[in-house]
């Protein structure tokens, strides 16, 4: 796990180290520069598989023709490897970096397919004068890039591009409009013009004069390697023995480091599946690790240590205070290049800092809610289906009246918040519902928000021509796969993945997500719906698979999330920083936001007549991001 950062264009070395120098914390082990008249390439490393100095990077190929820098692992390395020495093809290290190399050269731009991995690479084919850059299927690591004069500039995180002379730091506000309504700004756009994310499963040839993008994977619900007929007669016995065997697999393969290595353990059924399957493929106790938090309704510690001891793990648990938390908070700008309102980034940056005292990789269990239909979304869109048939004037006058007056509680996903968030993203275009559900400030909000003038240049665009775009090639797949798609593209990738990213990276620690497997991924996929969401009950096939391996209170536990009492700090411990960093007169320095139509989310929210905190956090951190980078 590492770095990367590079040009080519106009460049030169010391440009190339300010640029890697931001990066650090992804990589403080080894640095590598390659630069070659126009072409700059950069790297940080993180070393984790050969720790020698064969795994040094920038690394070439043996004729020197081919250079890369690479940020991941690659899982599948040793079989490829084996492959590629069949056809003729000599390694002098040990890493997965150098089978890389050596797949472009024997594959070209369709090496790619070959890789079961998370990887960001930027390559350089000094024979046919292009770069490469590619991104891995699910998106999990990340790659920026933009062309400023004719040089193309790309980087692992943001701050590093801006440590180029040619890359000019401005907000784009049709950007900071997404991030408003989605608490991210969507893949392929970022908070600055100019500047885009690479999309995943798709690499990019650039020649110094255009630049072109080839997919190489998606996200399908047919299997590619059964049949229509074998969806339709598939017993739920054989699809749980096949997951099964999936998983262990995925799991199995992530285990591989010269480093050593645990499992982030919440005492859920995603991450303590994940324990499981890493226990019983070691011969000695794996480490699991855990955050607490001393507010009751936020605090998961028990859980994780119920099913440590179940699983027989060497377990580690650290409950923290609101302090703990607090003091995190003012730093959040340094951690994120771009805003992005998941405040749960706090709870998985401590977790990352405490695993990293005794790791330097961690497996975690993204992607189960995205897979198996976990949230509780899913469950609205079921409860939508059938309020769309009560008569409108039953659903106003009578049920929505109630609904809207129930006191507001400042509880963890309390029952009054999820009515109140239902009722309001629940009319308008049904594949819109799920955004608005999650999602900070719909249209009418940001209207208020936004001063007159900023709206006049906003308000006539699609805020949700992300979804549409995705939609495009999705018409003929249910609706609730087409929701499946765009979590799994949308709030996965560019909010939890990015999340835990930054968090852990930050604290130079390695995650990685099993159930991202992509023959996890493709084969979930490939199952009927009501093997994942069965009548209101969510994750019925993995609930199925687990159920005489771990305890029932851990698989049949209600879902939490990874949560702060943010609610409640707002009015008392954040109060002082929320009053400072909204205060007229920043607001008005800054001459995009109605400071007016602020001061009452945060009256509203002080004196408890309705839970603002979405709102009010996705609008500190986009203050706290402005104000570092001076934007």
């Amino acid at each position: 796990m590492c770095g990367i950062a590079g040009y080519f264009g106009q460049g030169s070395q010391e440009i190339l180290k300010k640029m890697t120098g931001a990066l650090r914390h992804r990589g403080p082990d080894d640095e590598g520069f390659y630069v070659d008249n126009n072409v700059g390439l950069g790297h940080r490393r993180l070393s984790i598989i050969d720790l020698s100095a064969g795994g040094h990077q920038p690394m070439s190929s043996h004729d020197g023709n081919i250079w890369l820098v690479f940020n991941g692992e690659i899982y599948n390395f040793k079989e490829l490897r084996a492959g590629l020495e069949n056809r003729g093809h000599k390694f002098k290290s040990h890493s997965d970096t150098e089978v890389i190399l050596s797949a472009y050269e024997e594959y070209g731009g369709q090496c790619f397919e070959y890789f079961n991995g998370m990887f960001a690479v930027a390559l350089y084919d000094a024979r046919n004068k292009k770069l490469i850059l590619a991104r891995d299927r699910m998106g999990k690591k990340p790659l920026y890039w933009g062309i400023f004069n004719n040089t193309l500039v790309f980087a692992s995180e943001l701050k590093a591009l801006l440590k180029h002379p040619r890359v000019s730091a401005e907000l784009d506000l049709s950007s900071l409009n997404k991030y408003l309504l989605h608490e991210y700004v969507p893949t392929p756009h970022s908070i600055l013009q100019g500047i885009k994310k690479l999309e995943p499963g798709h690499y990019l040839e650039y020649d110094g004069r255009a630049v072109k993008k080839k997919k190489f994977w998606d996200i399908t619900f047919q299997s590619s390697i059964t049949s229509a007929s074998w969806r339709n007669q598939l017993r739920i016995e054989e699809a749980v023995a096949e997951l099964d065997n999936i998983i262990n697999q995925a799991v199995k393969s992530r285990l591989m480091s010269d480093v050593p290595l645990g499992i982030f353990l919440s005492g859920g059924i995603d991450s303590s599946t994940i324990a499981y399957y890493a226990q019983k493929n070691s011969a000695r106790k794996i480490k699991t690790f855990s955050i607490g938090f001393k507010e009751g309704s936020f605090n998961e510690s028990g859980y994780a240590r119920r099913a440590a001891n179940f699983l027989g793990t060497e377990h580690y648990e650290k409950i923290l205070s609101a302090d703990d938390s607090l003091k995190l908070i003012p730093k959040i700008a340094d951690l994120l290049d771009e805003p992005m309102a998941d405040a749960s980034i706090i709870p998985t940056y401590l977790l990352s800092e405490f695993t990293k005292q005794a790791v330097t990789v961690a497996l975690g269990g993204d992607g189960g809610d995205e897979l198996f239909c976990g949230y509780d979304t899913f469950i609205a869109h079921k409860i939508a289906a059938i309020y769309d048939k009560i008569p409108l004037a039953v659903r106003k006058k009578i049920i929505e009246k109630i609904a809207l007056s129930l006191p507001t509680s400042f509880n963890n996903i309390s029952f009054d918040f999820k009515a109140k968030k239902f009722i309001d993203g629940f009319y308008g275009k049904k594949e819109y519902r799920h955004q608005r559900w999650l999602g900070a400030f719909n249209k009418n909000q940001r209207e208020k928000l936004f001063l007159p003038e900023v709206w006049g240049e906003l308000k006539d665009q699609n805020e949700f021509i992300e979804i549409d775009n995705y939609l495009v090639n999705l018409k003929e797949e249910s609706y609730f796969n087409q929701m499946i798609y765009l979590y799994l593209r949308m709030y996965l990738m560019d909010d939890i993945l990015v999340k835990v990213d930054r968090a852990s990276m930050f604290n130079s620690l390695e995650v990685r997500a099993p159930l991202l497997d992509y023959r996890v991924v493709d084969f979930v996929n490939s199952l009927p719906l009501d093997f994942k969401i069965n009548g209101f009950k969510t994750k019925h096939i993995l609930k199925r698979l687990m159920a005489d391996k771990l305890p029932k209170e851990i698989i049949y536990r209600p879902k939490k999330g990874f949560g702060l009492p943010l609610a409640a700090w707002l009015t008392k411990e954040l109060k002082p920083l929320v009053v400072d960093l909204l205060s007229e007169t920043r607001i008005k320095k800054r001459g995009l936001f109605n400071y007016q139509y602020i001061n009452q989310l945060l009256e509203d929210h002080f004196s408890r007549r309705a839970d603002n905190r979405k709102l009010i956090w996705t609008l500190m951190v986009f203050q706290m991001w402005r104000e570092k980078w001076s934007i």
